[in-house]
């Protein structure tokens, strides 16, 4: 009963956002509690989704600042000098654009850091995006598909996590695929070109000369993208400051020398203090990005009552049994392709700690019995990343969006056609590279 309450909640919720019956954020809050009442959990909801906002709360809070923080940078032009550089590269050529864009997020996104991977590529390659007319859904299905790549890294979470449940070192479980991570790498280049080129006919069709070196500057005036554009608010002579604030900001994030969430808080206060010092413009700054904070950050907080509901429940522990003991014993020799296969949905519909620590290890068990490798069940759970990013459960998802200023349903619409194709061509690579049998 569980089981079929959890698959109905969810089917229920994707429907309502796909088909903009409901908007997100009044559909995380109001689905599940419809859902727990009919389960008969009425008198333990509220503990439940207390619980789920409080483990949610240090991303909503981070993530408000950090919206706040790199919208502060962008008024500022703090990323003026390398959208002016990367135009002159291009030369108006889409395809430069987003080959560039599935280049720069595979690199910043070695840090395993998904929040921090979306702040830095989209505050950079935004202006691009419109400068040119690309739509801001292929901006965002680059970013998402080359961060679940890259999202197999040991310190990026599933590697990690399957390390840990299943007790393999990385040299059983991640070496072996860094093959497939170089092959999921070369897709993404591969799509971001397919993106580019659709473009290039788009501006062709449209008289634009995608080889003038100055087409940018020529169509400056009607390629403005919004706020950034406002020269009252540049700060060239803070250029330098700003610059160091923001690469100090980073290294910090890489050391862990704070809770992320502070070291937002700090930098943005510290940013509008020397960008802007007097109050009057404090307060339009704030004023100005508190809807795209708020907007993103209520969305976390309102998934927070999705999963707290979903996992206090159990529906989510019962979903995950249903989908186990669905799995025919012939096929037991075939268990890590099933896995493989499997992973992207499941983890697209429960959070990674509950995939990797509740489902795993029965997998694991399952095949020990039916004397499967488990090493090759561990690495095969390892190729959903591009998928699970897609998850309403995601926060840094939410944040992605909302930098782009696209909605939650366009962007799950338009990526997950490519999101699941990056999955299978990792998992294909696996069997190709023999790092899974069939």
């Amino acid at each position: 009963m569980l089981a079929f309450l959890g698959f109905l909640m969810i089917i229920t919720f994707m429907l309502l956002i796909m088909s903009k019956k409901m908007y997100a954020l009044t559909a995380l809050i109001i689905v599940p509690i419809i859902f727990g009442l009919i389960g008969g959990f009425g008198n333990e909801l509220g503990n439940m989704m207390m619980d789920g906002i409080k483990k949610i709360a240090p991303t909503g809070v981070m993530l408000i600042f950090g919206i706040m923080y790199f919208s502060i940078m962008i008024d500022v032009g703090l990323f003026d000098p390398l959208v002016s550089k990367i135009l002159k590269l291009v030369k108006g050529d889409p395809l430069k654009v987003t080959i560039g864009t599935a280049i720069l997020t595979l690199m910043v996104s070695l840090d395993g850091d998904g929040a921090t991977t979306y702040l830095i590529v989209v505050s950079a390659m935004l202006p691009l995006y419109k400068r040119l007319g690309i739509p801001a859904l292929k901006l965002t299905a680059i970013i998402m598909c080359a961060g679940g790549v890259m999202n197999v890294l040991p310190w990026g979470g599933p590697t990690a996590r399957a390390m840990t449940s299943l007790h393999l070192s990385s040299a059983e479980l991640f070496i072996p695929v860094l093959p497939s991570l170089v092959l999921g790498s070369l897709w993404v280049i591969f799509m971001a070109r397919i993106f580019g080129m659709q473009e290039r006919k788009r501006m062709q069709l449209a008289g634009l000369d995608i080889n003038a070196a100055e087409f940018a500057a020529e169509n400056d005036s009607h390629l403005k993208f919004g706020e950034s554009g406002d020269q009252s608010l540049k700060r060239p002579k803070l250029l330098l400051f700003n610059f160091l604030l923001t690469a100090a900001l980073l290294i910090a994030m890489v050391l862990n020398v704070l809770p992320l969430t502070v070291m937002f808080m700090i930098a943005f206060a510290i940013a509008i203090i020397i960008n802007y010092p007097r109050l009057e413009e404090q307060h339009d700054r704030i004023r100005k990005h508190a809807d795209n904070a708020l907007s993103v950050s209520a969305m976390i907080f309102a998934a927070g009552i999705f999963t707290g509901i979903l996992s206090g429940t159990k529906m989510m522990d019962a979903m995950a049994l249903t989908m186990i003991s669905a799995i025919p014993a012939a096929w037991g020799s075939h268990l890590p392709l099933i896995t493989g296969l499997a992973t992207p949905p499941l983890t697209f519909f429960m959070s990674n700690d509950a995939y990797y620590f509740g489902i795993l290890p029965l997998v694991g068990q399952t095949a020990q019995h039916l004397s499967v490798p488990i090493a090759e069940v561990g690495r095969a759970s390892l190729f959903g990343g591009p998928v699970h990013l897609l998850s309403p459960l995601v926060p840094s998802t939410y944040l992605l969006v909302g930098l782009a200023g696209v909605s939650f349903a366009d962007h799950m619409h338009f990526t997950l056609k490519w999101a699941s194709i990056t999955c299978m061509v990792m998992l294909a690579g696996a069997f190709l590279f023999g790092v899974i049998s069939f």
